[in-house]
């Protein structure tokens, strides 16, 4: 086995700290391997803003494919991904090792001025790049001013603080992640206010053939949180669902039974619907619950 291990990583706070994470598990895990972090840069941290107003295809490989050459190429051994910016299917050669524990998947409301999503005044302006976050919004508070904006974490964070927002939605597992929790206003139920699929999770990505990785990445799998995820991702897969798709959805288990949530708009209505079912369905559940919101939006 190897005596040195290279984690790949984006080069954010965010993608760090995620992988410093994973690094401080294996570590644990593995304490005579040494395990070291490379930062990669990506296509989505170069050219964010081109990359956005390209509505013709997802955003996921933008954050992914570089650090996939690297790990094909056998500069680095793993890679830690956000499992909301993979594509469905990964690259030839490459495989998901292990889906750790999921973090918070709740969408969460940081407030100037304290007040909650429902207490905040008709037209107070809210910031968010996300179409999903936009028409849980308008669904929910159609009064608002929805303003556009992107940039990392902390970027957003003091955006809120020096520009025109009175209000911005932000990812509860990035805030809590990066030890900024304590910004949080509001934790939106995410029954009401779906999040994305697979939000909140980790994809730790190897090479197919490195039984050694595979064997290493056993340690920190969740078998558990794989199969909700798949579902979750199942769901977006048949809505087509990329950054610019504005659908959400939120399965939780409880025992042997999975209870899935998920909404679709299509144009400014939301489509919503449940279903609950035995785990072992698997993505059949989700396949149900997108066949019964395509009933209802074919009338």
């Amino acid at each position: 086995m190897a005596k040195k291990i290279v984690i790949g990583s984006r080069g954010s706070i965010l993608a760090m700290a995620q992988s410093e994470m994973i690094k401080k598990r294996l570590e644990t895990n593995f304490p005579e391997i040494e395990f070291e972090i490379k930062k990669i840069v990506t296509s989505g941290d170069t050219d964010l803003v081109s990359n956005w107003n390209n509505s013709d295809k997802s955003l996921k490989s933008f954050f992914t494919k570089e650090i996939e050459v690297e790990l094909l190429n056998g500069t680095i051994d793993l890679a830690v991904h956000s499992m909301k910016d993979m594509p469905a299917v990964s690259p030839a050669g490459l495989i998901c090792g292990a889906v750790p524990d999921r973090e918070d998947n709740r969408d969460v409301l940081v407030s100037k001025s304290g007040k909650t999503l429902m207490e905040l005044p008709a037209g107070a302006i809210v910031g968010t790049s996300s179409l999903r976050r936009t028409m849980n919004l308008k669904n929910l508070r159609g009064d608002l001013v929805i303003k556009q904006l992107r940039g990392n974490i902390h970027t957003r964070l003091n955006k809120l603080k020096n520009d025109d927002y009175d209000a911005i939605l932000l990812a509860a597992a990035g805030l809590k992640r990066v030890g900024l929790e304590s910004e949080i206003t509001e934790y939106l139920d995410p029954n009401k206010f779906l999040p994305a699929p697979a939000q909140g999770v980790l994809y730790i990505q190897c090479r197919e053939n490195d039984e050694d990785i595979k064997n290493i990445l056993k340690s920190i799998h969740n078998e558990e949180i794989a199969k909700i995820v798949a579902i979750e991702r199942e769901f977006s897969k048949i809505f087509d669902g990329g950054c610019h798709t504005p659908m959400g959805c939120n399965c939780e288990l409880n025992g042997d039974l999975v209870t899935l949530n998920g909404i679709f708009f299509d144009g400014d209505k939301g489509y919503c619907d449940s279903i609950t079912a035995n785990i072992n369905e698997g993505i059949k559940i989700a396949q149900k619950l997108a066949g019964e919101i395509k009933e209802k939006i074919n009338g």
